[in-house]
């Protein structure tokens, strides 16, 4: 992660706060612009020229804000990126927005792994157990790994809880090396 990128989305973050948008919304403007950039090789080359005119990016901006349904302060946000000359970084800007964001609102996100798809019982008494760990809410991505064995991986942050077959395996075998 770039220095840069937590400073604008930070900077995005308080603009959401206090012009009362709902970061949601905004979050979706974000990917639904990154989605138009990311598919028309046309739109990079110009939005990242160096020796194009900034005007003349504006005005490709103003063009693709309207069919996108940009609020005009995503509009805006862009414009600065496109100022700047940081356009490049929009997908790193947009994922700490969410993350920011989200620690902002008390969220925390979790990914949890496990051998097998969980059912939704299993998924909600996982995230009650981490919401009581970490005092916020969660939000969880779900990821299977047959390599687990059985067992539940929980990552939040840097804080990793293995509750699977296989890291419980790892540890006795970590501790019957150690006795030797």
């Amino acid at each position: 992660m770039s220095v840069y990128a937590l400073q604008y989305a930070r900077a995005l973050a308080d603009v959401v706060q206090k012009g009362g948008l709902e970061p949601a919304a905004v979050s979706g403007q974000l990917q639904d612009f990154l989605a138009a950039y990311a598919s028309s090789r046309d739109l990079r080359e110009v939005l990242e020229d160096p020796s194009m005119k900034l005007e003349q990016k504006l005005k490709v901006l103003d063009a693709l804000a309207p069919r996108l349904g940009l609020d005009p302060r995503v509009r805006n946000f862009f414009a600065v990126l496109l100022q700047n000359e940081r356009m490049h970084a929009a997908a790193e800007i947009a994922a700490e927005f969410r993350h920011e964001m989200n620690r902002r609102m008390g969220i925390s996100e979790a990914e949890v792994t496990s051998v097998r798809a969980l059912s939704d019982a299993e998924k909600a008494e996982i995230e009650a157990r981490a919401a009581s760990m970490t005092g916020t809410r969660i939000q969880a991505v779900y990821r299977q790994d047959p390599a687990l064995l059985g067992g539940v991986v929980l990552r939040i942050g840097d804080t990793v809880y293995d509750g699977s077959v296989r890291g419980r395996l790892e540890e006795l075998r970590g501790r019957m090396l150690a006795r030797q």
